[in-house]
């Protein structure tokens, strides 16, 4: 089988991992007035809510952390798995009634973990940070996506999730199409708009995309971060300073989108494809590139058998997507917040952080001798080359509850024709600015 991992731009063998390790964890003792004495917790069931693939990294993880909860606890698990697009939909609703989930996973960001915060629909950990030592297991670029304001905005104020994993988004290229052509990973944006251009010429759409759900959104943020800098990710992420949507990181970023669409790099048909659909494009050996997150990386490990996977980190740019991965979070109507707490620390744990990362995810808590496997090892040192240079810059959509949708339909229309790059820019605009203006305020 044809699936071993050809990993451009870092050195095979990761370091240290920077996400922030630890060599160990608390034992699990939730200490809350109902606790019983001698731990024992049978009879009592504990809700947990997550939309991983069970073969996912993360999926193995939380298995596997699942069985040491009900052995060391007696309680049993009431695992709801869900779709992420219906928690993201749902969840203010859900987490306040009496359906929610004792512990949930959930999107991190201003418009997502942030609005349910500020509403209160998910209740501040900052007590169980405190008896945890959760916070000495994140490093600061992660704690951020937890701590959220009075307005909901991240960074400062209670904890209100737990990151229990990392991630970030990079360029998988299929590196038997890529020989084909007589291409070598891209080392700089005039090599990939080569290589689309030669893919092109040779009657190959360049890039599985979803203009339907997430992956063309990030794709047009990885081109404005290119333009970046660290200022331009705080006006638009944590409203520091009023965003110039006509200036050259916007500009630059829908523009490119643009030509790339109108000399076919991008097929229209992506305007109705889902995510799935594209990672299925990819993994099928249709199309020669994806860009996406780490998330896919497992999956293609497990699922590619045809050709020889490439995953390098998108070049001539120090600012890419991504963040601590999606946290634990305990719903205001949770009936069971003190197991949530040790479900969540057991998570925590070197050894099922380690598990995540050899089973292809990125841990945030983990020892890294732990984790002996090559492709772990690939994916972490890319990782570890982004979180050297303070590149991680969250993702596009989190500035607002609504734009996601809002980017997802303009880039729709740009993929269509119905929108200009300028037309494009202006409603972008309008979008965000209807929300943001108010919160800098």
């Amino acid at each position: 089988m044809k699936n071993r991992t050809r990993m451009i731009g870092a050195a095979a063998a990761a370091g240290a991992l920077t996400l922030g390790l630890s060599a160990c964890s608390s034992d699990g003792d939730s200490g809350g007035s109902e606790a019983p004495a001698d731990g024992d917790w049978s009879g009592e069931t504990l809700t947990v809510m997550h939309y991983e693939g069970e073969d996912s990294a993360m999926g193995i993880a939380w298995n596997r952390a699942i069985e040491i909860f009900e052995e060391e606890t007696g309680a049993e698990v009431n695992l709801q798995t869900t779709a992420f697009e219906d928690l993201r939909t749902s969840a203010e609703q859900l987490f306040d009634s009496s359906d929610a989930p004792d512990v949930s996973e959930y999107n991190k960001g201003n418009a997502t973990a942030g609005q349910l915060a500020a509403i209160g629909v998910i209740q501040s950990l900052d007590e169980a940070y405190e008896e945890y030592g959760w916070g000495d297991q994140l490093a600061d670029s992660i704690a951020t996506t937890a701590q959220y304001n009075e307005n909901g905005v991240m960074g400062s104020g209670s904890y209100y999730g737990v990151p229990n994993y990392g991630e970030f988004v990079f360029l998988y290229y299929n590196a038997d199409m890529f020989a084909e052509q007589g291409l070598e990973a891209p080392q700089s944006i005039e090599d990939v708009e080569a290589a689309a251009a030669a893919f092109s010429d040779a009657g190959v759409t360049p890039f599985a995309e979803s203009a339907q759900e997430y992956p063309l959104g990030q794709l047009w943020y990885q081109l404005a971060l290119s333009q970046a800098d660290r200022a331009w990710v705080d006006a638009y992420q944590l409203y520091t300073e009023p965003v110039d949507w006509s200036g050259p990181e916007v500009t630059y970023a829908t523009e490119t989108l643009a030509e790339w669409i109108d000399s076919g790099y991008i097929a229209s048909a992506s305007t109705g494809m889902t995510a799935e659909d594209a990672g299925l494009q990819f993994i099928n050996g249709e199309v020669p590139m994806f860009y996406s997150g780490s998330w896919w990386y497992g999956r293609f490990l497990s699922e590619i058998s045809g050709f020889e996977l490439g995953v390098t980190n998108w070049p001539s740019t120090d600012l890419t997507p991504g963040s601590g991965g999606n946290m634990w979070v305990v719903p205001v109507e949770s009936k069971q917040p003190e197991l949530a707490e040790i479900f969540i620390d057991i998570t925590m744990r070197p050894e099922i952080q380690a598990l995540l990362g050899e089973s292809g995810g990125l841990p945030v808590a983990a020892n890294t001798e732990d984790i002996t496997d090559e492709d772990a090892q690939a994916l972490i040192g890319l990782f570890n080359e982004v979180n050297e240079r303070d590149g991680l810059s969250f993702y596009p959509d989190w500035p607002t509850p609504d734009f996601y949708g809002d980017l997802n339909a303009v880039l729709q229309g740009l993929v269509n024709g119905d929108y200009t790059p300028a037309e494009a820019q202006a409603q972008l605009e309008e979008y965000y600015e209807s929300y943001v203006a108010d919160v800098r305020e």
